[in-house]
């Protein structure tokens, strides 16, 4: 393992956890605005974009974004997994499974933006489940999908069963339960 990937993993595991779930809040925040505009302030689809969109319409459609994103989330559940050990290796696998799924989806839309060649006949740039569900409900799912396990991992991590403390003893996740500093370290 290289030093900076033992670093992140072990003294850096985390800051770079609570980083790493700051910028999925931010995003699911993103989201969440995006539905509360269509469907509570009943804006068209086209016109919700979330907060980020009403400042940088232009950003929040181009594709580059969104795969940069999926991209992001890919490349952090892959560095932060040598941490994860036992219960919470399993359900941070789900989450990584599942966001590689994510990822192919928002490469397929990532290609047919930049090639302007739209695939499966459609009139704009689709993903394959795009083909069976509405594109802002897709990505709720699959945000969600991906955030359940990682979050039940990151508490795996954090309030280890017994005997499955992180093999890195220079990691300093885990807590232990009733303790003074027993408290959720992605949010203190």
């Amino acid at each position: 393992m290289s030093k900076t990937l033992e670093l992140l993993n072990g003294r850096w595991h985390e800051k770079a956890m609570r980083v790493y779930f700051f910028i999925v809040i931010g995003h699911w925040a993103e989201h969440l605005l995006q539905a509360f505009q269509i469907w509570v302030l009943h804006w068209p689809r086209p016109q919700a974009k979330g907060l980020l969109g009403l400042f940088f319409p232009w950003l929040v459609s181009s594709e580059w974004l969104h795969y940069a994103y999926a991209l992001i989330m890919l490349i952090g559940l892959i560095l932060l997994r040598p941490g994860c050990t036992g219960r919470s290796r399993y359900w941070w696998n789900a989450a990584l499974i599942i966001q590689f799924w994510h990822h192919i989806e928002h490469l397929l839309l990532f290609i047919q933006a930049q090639t302007k060649y739209n695939f499966f006949g459609a009139s704009a740039p689709t993903s394959i489940a795009q083909l069976l569900f509405p594109r802002v409900e897709l990505h709720l799912f699959y945000n969600a999908i991906v955030f359940i396990p990682m979050v039940v991992g990151m508490i795996y991590h954090v309030w280890s069963p017994a005997g499955e403390r992180s093999h890195t003893p220079t990691c300093s996740c885990p807590r232990k339960r009733g303790s003074s500093n027993d408290q959720c370290v992605l949010v203190s």
